[in-house]
């Protein structure tokens, strides 16, 4: 994929060399991430557009990928270049993480899901159970969850879509136990063609969607909590760092600093009060902070 070299650097100074692939139809994003990683990382590192061919002959670079594609496209060229992944989710990268010792690391893009019940209860405080929907092949993306509800106060459980025409009757089997419905990254139960029927049946019964990402609140999610690009730059340098000083990446991480992504338009047809963002947000960041003590006793 050719870029405008103008986000790259071009002088002379010796630096470290790292090659940014991004997803063939979007260059406009990798331009400008580029753009915030090279001010991330400063002047000690040359970013360098990914070419086919480049890893293979120059293995010991350090490669950063923008979402999914453009990191089987790396790893297809090389297995043995080191990859710090951008813009993927855990169930995408676990795997490569686990099988390669180190040299594929990771700054997670959707937000920890914990976190999501955390916004899903800083807007309904007196909520105390949340519904999951998922297929037999996707529960898994809740197990972690499920153990740490207890210290927010909440319960919760998964319900098994089995068959697409079980969508909507699963929904409302879920709605009827659920103060509200967490939405998981899971193409399988919320795409396109799905999510205008899991919303009007949601608001039909007076519950509300939390998550997966700022595009379903757009299209009418009330809220989800995501990573601005310049935190995930910030995020992805330090574990380059990290890289450079260790020779092995650590565990897939998200960012630290978080936005909200709210539909005070949906909050005021189900009569929501909201309180501003940045209440919304400390009033999450107290609950997480309450559950990272509660994990260290």
């Amino acid at each position: 994929m050719t870029l405008p070299h103008s986000v790259f650097a071009q002088d002379d100074v010796p630096r470290t060399t790292i090659y940014v692939a991004g997803p063939e139809n979007n260059p406009t994003l990798t331009q400008h991430m580029t753009g915030l990683l090279a001010k991330a990382l400063g002047q000690g590192v040359s970013l360098r557009p990914f070419e086919s061919g480049q890893t293979s002959q120059d293995s010991d670079s350090l490669a950063i990928t923008l979402g999914p594609e453009a990191f089987t496209q790396v790893r297809q060229e090389s297995r043995s270049v080191p990859i710090l992944a951008l813009m993927v989710d855990s169930a995408f990268i676990e795997g490569y993480f686990g099988r390669s010792e180190g040299r594929v690391g990771a700054v997670l893009y959707s937000p920890p899901l914990i976190r999501q019940v955390a916004a899903g209860k800083a807007i309904l405080p007196h909520a105390t159970h949340v519904a999951m929907l998922a297929t037999p092949e996707s529960v898994e993306l809740y197990e972690g969850l499920m153990d740490q509800l207890a210290d927010l106060g909440m319960e919760g459980r998964v319900f098994i879509v089995s068959q697409n025409d079980n969508l909507i009757p699963t929904l409302i089997r879920a709605l009827g136990y659920g103060d509200f419905l967490l939405a998981a990254p899971d193409s399988d139960i919320y795409n396109p063609r799905t999510i205008k029927h899991v919303l009007l049946t949601t608001y039909r019964r007076n519950r509300i969607v939390i998550g997966p990402s700022r595009a379903y609140v757009r299209a009418g999610a009330l809220a989800s909590n995501y990573a601005p690009l310049k935190n995930i730059a910030d995020e992805a340098a330090q574990q380059v760092a990290g890289y450079q000083q260790a020779g092995r990446f650590p565990a897939p991480s998200y960012p630290d600093t978080f936005k909200l992504e709210i539909n005070r338009q949906v909050a005021r047809s189900l009569n929501i009060p909201l309180p501003t963002e940045e209440e919304l947000r400390a009033a999450i960041e107290l609950r997480l902070s309450s559950l990272r003590e509660s994990n260290d006793e």
